[in-house]
């Protein structure tokens, strides 16, 4: 069956990334839509850039200290003028009810922003995102694609669209 949103512009946006100053742009830009209560999933094999990702929005943002990699702590918060930031890596998960297990269903509400790095490790118990970037490897470079899964989500898709043409 045809969904007639299938190939609207506001809900998929795809982009080469030449370099890691390309992905620190892409990173800046998506600092500039972030708004509380919402959540991005991260996907991608290891080494595609996801928390290289996160590291550009933070700095952004204007983080200036270290950005960890949760791999091993889980979560990171990142508390930043005017929001909080968690950035998920739930890639040692074995069993998506660890997600639940670990408490981290009340860090996903109104007030916080939330990226997930490793998303399919939690099953269907993640809230839905309001953007998935998926990042591949290309042999120059990186293809980030960038999808709306609410209607939140296409309002920041289409305000990261407007700021990437300016």
């Amino acid at each position: 069956m045809h969904n007639p949103h299938d190939n609207h512009p506001t809900e998929k946006l795809t982009c080469f990334l030449a370099d890691e100053e390309a992905t620190g742009q892409l990173g800046s830009q998506i600092a500039q839509i972030l708004v509380p209560g919402l959540v991005i999933y991260l996907s991608g094999n290891l080494g595609a850039g996801k928390t290289a990702l996160v590291r550009s929005v933070l700095r952004g943002l204007g983080f200036l200290g270290k950005v960890k990699s949760p791999t091993y702590t889980l979560v990171e918060l990142y508390a930043i003028s005017r929001l909080n930031l968690y950035h998920f890596d739930l890639y040692r998960f074995v069993d998506p009810h660890e997600w639940a297990d670990a408490g981290f269903r009340d860090y996903f509400n109104s007030e916080a922003v939330c990226l997930v790095e490793w998303p399919e490790k939690a099953g269907d118990l993640l809230p839905q995102a309001d953007l998935t970037i998926k990042i591949e490897i290309q042999e120059s470079g990186r293809n980030a694609e960038i999808v709306a899964g609410t209607e939140t989500g296409k309002v920041c898709l289409k305000r990261l669209r407007e700021i990437m043409s300016v």
